[in-house]
């Protein structure tokens, strides 16, 4: 399961910390599957976070309906964009997250 992989990453503390943060928004629920643990927000598809080589990915499902104040995201697909972090910025984060919520409503 990509959660276990997650947590056995050298980017463990930081994808912990980002999952923290989205457990801590009300309404915000997790689910682990086989490739990827996703969020979701009063039962709505939100988000997915998961490590990777450099860091964490959290792809937000409808991020190209999404503003990007810090020129953060990427990514070319019909829908989706990624927040890719090497190190947490909550500020930019926090900031990220409230979009993705207001866009996903």
């Amino acid at each position: 399961m990509q959660y276990d992989k997650d947590l056995e990453s050298p980017h463990k503390k930081l994808f912990l910390t980002v999952r923290d943060m989205l457990l801590g928004i009300n309404g915000v629920e997790e689910t682990k599957k086989e490739k990827i643990t996703t969020y979701s927000h009063n039962g709505s598809g939100l988000c997915h976070i998961r490590t990777i080589p450099h860091g964490i990915d959290i792809g937000f499902l409808k991020g190209f309906k999404m503003e990007d104040r810090y020129g953060l995201l990427h990514g070319d697909t019909k829908r989706m964009r990624v927040l890719s972090l090497e190190k947490f910025l909550p500020k930019e984060l926090e900031y990220y997250l409230n979009e993705a919520i207001a866009k996903n409503s």
